[in-house]
């Protein structure tokens, strides 16, 4: 056997894991934004030979079995509708996600940390309408004291965000990386400027 052909044979499949799919629910719109809803390669092709999606777009880098040569699907759409979620999980990454990645009393990005608004040692709960992100500086300035009392106030007021909220809040983050076939698809709701 050609030694080349063993080198490219071996090489290809981690090559191509490399190629994500990006999935549309029934209606055409991404299942969500941040993280972008997005399957491997593998994925989209098993989804597509069991008829569960229509593939919309693919990309030049096919695979290949014994009998059968495919290009890869680059956009699939769901065949049945997913319905959305009616309401926000509480997490780490939502409350972050909400409150843009940055401090609510200074605007810093990065070495966040979550504060309760009304410390918890003053009665606040961990809730959507206490809990903020908040670097470590602000975290520690502010401690278990009331905002009056910090002298700090908030950017914004804290506060449970719909699901359209938060995944308009997620069109703002785009991934590293966008495959060209995607654009025509991941904003195509936006409202346009006039």
């Amino acid at each position: 056997m050609d030694g080349d052909f063993r080198t490219n044979f071996v090489r290809e499949p981690s090559g191509l894991r490399h190629h994500p799919a990006l999935v549309l629910n029934a209606d055409y719109r991404p299942l969500s934004y941040y993280p972008l809803s997005l399957w491997p390669w593998q994925e989209a092709i098993k989804a597509a030979y069991l008829d569960r999606v229509t593939i919309l777009a693919e990309y030049d880098e096919v695979v290949r079995s014994p009998t059968t040569q495919i290009r890869i699907p680059s956009v699939v759409v769901l065949k049945d509708f997913v319905k959305p979620q009616k309401r926000v999980a509480f997490t780490r990454f939502n409350l972050f996600l909400r409150d843009e990645f940055c401090c609510q009393y200074c605007g810093a990005v990065g070495d966040l940390t979550f504060d309760h608004v009304v410390p918890r040692a003053r009665g606040g709960v961990t809730s959507w309408d206490n809990v903020v992100a908040a670097c470590s500086r602000c975290n520690l300035a502010k401690g278990s004291r009331s905002l009056a009392h910090s002298g700090m106030t908030l950017r914004k007021p804290p506060g449970q965000p719909t699901p359209e909220q938060l995944k308009n809040q997620g069109r703002k983050f785009p991934p590293n990386f966008l495959h060209e076939s995607w654009m025509d698809f991941l904003y195509w709701d936006v409202e346009l400027d006039a």
